[in-house]
């Protein structure tokens, strides 16, 4: 009786495995199909999201017989620069409240990066009595919705006397505790080797902060100072409540200023808010890839 032949060890045979062994059969066009749904609800997604602000471009176009009459319109039958000129020329205070904003955006982003910073580096670094107290202290302000604290800084404000008035509306908001939190978190990574080789060097606490560790900061100063810049640049319900004189107005309160009681001029307030929106609409696109990093600089360490 002959033995059955045995094939060499090491031999590599012609015949594939049959299909679908590894994984289903099925599982390659499953997984297509669910790839296909995923885009075609992020385009819709994207396309619903994008519509307002093409509406609002399209406005800031049309003339106001146009806006009354073909109001969803998203191409204008005859373009216009119209409401770009009625702002500049009718309105003598949108210039105004543009550098209103501009002066009181850059005082929180320069005021908020250095306070933020320098907060959450002798949170992270410095031993102190009560450390760890001010530190879940700024933790739980976090958690305290900012329309519960308009009142109080009212009339804290109302008493110093800063209503109509520039510091009124820089000072309430040049610490963050969210940044304070996140660049402590930053500066908990920190190395230590570099501080203790500035210390070598005959550097003292201030010095090494300023010459070693803010250089070596700047995704995280930049990510922050771009989050400060959208809110300060944005901010509306504060100056609202601080500031009752029409040249003291920061851009979000002025644009409130085109509506009236009967008919608001929606094509002047279009234009009004893409000239509002350009600044915003430029740092994004030009710093976009820091936004992710200053969400994710903060891990958690303790």
């Amino acid at each position: 009786m002959k033995e059955p032949l045995q094939m060499p060890m090491g031999t590599v045979t012609n015949n594939p495995p049959p299909a679908g062994a590894e994984r289903g059969c099925g599982a390659p066009a499953t997984a297509k199909l669910w790839w296909g749904l995923l885009y075609a609800v992020l385009i819709l997604y994207a396309v619903v999201t994008f519509l307002p602000f093409l509406w609002a471009v399209s406005t800031s176009f049309k003339t106001l017989q146009e806006v009354s009459h073909r109001p969803t319109a998203l191409i204008p039958d005859q373009p216009t620069l119209e409401a770009y000129r009625l702002i500049f020329s009718r309105t003598g205070l949108f210039l105004r409240w543009f550098f209103n904003s501009a002066v009181v955006t850059g005082a929180v982003v320069t005021l908020g990066l250095l306070f933020n910073s320098m907060a959450g580096y002798a949170l992270a670094r410095i031993p102190f009595f009560g450390r760890r107290f001010w530190f879940w202290f700024v933790l739980a302000s976090l958690m305290v919705p900012s329309q519960v604290l308009i009142v109080p800084k009212y009339l804290i404000m109302r008493d110093l006397g800063g209503l109509n008035t520039h510091w009124g509306l820089i000072v309430p908001s040049a610490v963050n505790a969210t940044w304070v939190f996140m660049m402590r978190q930053f500066f908990l990574n920190f190395p230590r080797e570099l501080e203790e080789a500035a210390e070598l060097d005959g550097l003292n606490r201030f010095q090494t902060f300023v010459r070693i560790v803010l250089p070596l900061a700047k995704p995280a100063l930049a990510a922050q100072a771009m989050f400060l810049f959208i809110g300060a640049w944005n901010e509306f319900m504060w100056p609202l409540v601080i500031i009752s004189e029409q040249s003291m107005y920061t851009l979000p309160v002025g644009l409130t200023a085109f509506r009236s009681e009967y008919y608001t001029f929606w094509n002047v307030v279009m234009a009004a808010s893409m000239l509002f929106t350009l600044p915003s609409l430029i740092l994004f696109i030009s710093f976009r890839r820091y936004f992710m990093e200053g969400i994710t600089l903060g891990g958690i360490k303790e």
